[in-house]
């Protein structure tokens, strides 16, 4: 029975983070239309955030870094992790970058160690 509802758990888990993925991959999909001249379009992507790339906002307290991160995270097991978090925190329904509620050192450390590793 304990291995019923760990499962059932497990499979939500995968759910919910395919839809923050999905999210996340459409609204990479339409800042690829952007035209330069639409800064108020809600497909708007700044310049720093390169192709195969998205931004992240680290939110704890009053501590806020934005940060840009390779789609290569999206099945970085800690950074995954994060995702849901947010998305028990701040839902679906939100605009602009991804927002992690999460301290931005601790997230740093994770982008930090995996290109360590990578090298």
């Amino acid at each position: 029975m304990a291995k019923s509802r760990t499962s059932t758990k497990k499979n939500n888990s995968i759910i919910k983070l395919k839809f923050v993925v999905e999210k996340i991959q459409k609204s990479l999909m339409l800042g690829l239309k952007l035209n330069s001249d639409c800064s108020d379009d809600s497909t708007y992507v700044p310049g720093d955030v390169k192709e195969g790339h998205f931004a992240v906002v680290a939110v704890y307290g009053s501590e806020v870094k934005r940060f840009v991160v390779a789609l290569d995270y999206l099945t970085h097991p800690r950074f995954l992790e994060l995702l849901e978090q947010a998305a028990e925190e701040y839902g679906f329904d939100r605009e602009g970058a991804l927002t992690i509620p999460c301290p931005p050192s601790e997230l740093e450390k994770i982008l930090d160690r995996d290109q360590q590793w990578q090298q």
